[in-house]
């Protein structure tokens, strides 16, 4: 492929995380190597219309913190099964939107959850990150934390519930979640990410509201046993060979890593590497590992694990297939630390995203 490699940086879209996407895609824009990476912005907006790229160029070296829904006259991107995309302005003739590779930052429902991918695999356009099943077994919580259960990763004892299932046990739940998984726990939505949603529950009176927020995210509800644990992430990169980073350590500005602390700049401390002995190290760089290929990902991913402090066990927490691409997110830091530049990275995942599609 001769010159830069015309690259969709797709960002925005419909999810709870839309703003932390348009940071992403800012962080993403700067750290490409203009030599090797063309990037063609494509912002989505709430509604899930697709804008023009110059339209997203503007928004994209602006300030604003969302993707506007700017006048229908401006036009969209649309897409064709096998015939990749065309820009659609009223009054003219489609025009074909030409792209090497997509690669998407949109976090969460829409994005990350297969849904973009699939269209991306019907518009003929290569990407990067996992794959349709992949993205969307890692989104939610409960089927992944199923799948890698069965392969043997540790985790804290945890259940999965519906909302039909938490309107039928009524006020009996509170007291069987006291003994599966146990008070503390944490109450997240099954699909979701950023820590939106979640819940830290010290008792049966603090859980009808933590259900009822998380089940305003999604229609089922992981609940899991809050160990003393410390937080520590593993940057995976690669395809069929994937190799995974020196680990880091999240230390929370509160009673875990939230929103804020991940996006806006919190109180969270990382520390990179991890002050963790190193068989415990090589053990967390293995599961993540193994968690990746179980799962089917490809490209990328942050999986992220628990370390109980009295005991040293280590705990499977979540799969990330977009991770945060922020000036404060761990991912690229993970591998900068391993001697891979934040411009070498975003070309090795272009690449890799081609390779696949070969």
């Amino acid at each position: 492929m001769g010159g830069p490699i015309r690259t969709g940086l797709l960002f925005g879209g419909n999810s709870a995380e839309h703003r932390v996407s348009v940071v992403s895609a800012r962080g993403v824009a700067a750290g490409f190597d203009p030599a090797r990476i063309e990037c063609v912005p494509l912002a989505v907006t709430p509604s899930g219309r697709w804008l023009p790229p110059e339209i997203s160029r503007t928004i994209l070296e602006g300030d604003a913190a969302a993707v506007p829904e700017p006048d229908p006259a401006a036009g969209s991107i649309l897409g064709r099964p096998g015939g990749g995309l065309f820009l659609s302005v009223p009054g003219e003739a489609p025009a074909r939107l030409t792209l090497d590779v997509a690669f998407p930052v949109i976090h969460g429902w829409g994005g990350e959850d297969g849904r973009l991918q699939a269209f991306l695999e019907l518009a003929g356009i290569p990407y990067v990150g996992a794959g349709v099943a992949g993205s969307a077994v890692a989104m939610d919580k409960g089927l992944a934390r199923g799948i890698l259960e069965r392969e043997g990763l540790p985790m804290a004892p945890w259940r999965c519930l519906t909302a039909e299932e938490i309107r039928q046990a009524g006020g009996g739940l509170a007291r069987d979640l006291a003994v599966t998984p146990g008070y503390p726990m944490f109450v997240k939505p099954a699909n979701g990410g950023s820590s939106v949603g979640i819940s830290r529950v010290e008792g049966q009176s603090d859980l009808p509201a933590a259900l009822e927020l998380a089940l305003t995210c999604d229609s089922r509800v992981v609940v899991e046993q809050a160990l003393d644990a410390r937080e520590i992430e593993c940057a995976v990169l690669g395809n069929d060979r994937p190799e995974a980073a020196i680990p880091g350590e999240i230390v929370p500005g509160a009673e875990f890593y939230t929103y804020d602390d991940k996006y806006r700049d919190g109180k969270a401390v990382l520390h990179i590497p991890a002050a963790i002995p190193d068989e415990t190290a090589a053990r967390i760089r293995a599961l993540a590992l193994q968690a990746f290929r179980a799962l089917d990902l490809a490209g990328m991913a942050r999986i992220d694990f628990l370390l109980e402090r009295e005991s040293g066990a280590v705990y499977f927490n979540e799969a990330n297939t977009i991770p945060g691409f922020t000036p404060i997110s761990m991912y690229s830091k993970l591998w900068e630390a391993a001697g891979l530049s934040y411009p070498d990275l975003l070309s090795r995942l272009v690449e890799l995203a081609l390779e696949r599609s070969r």
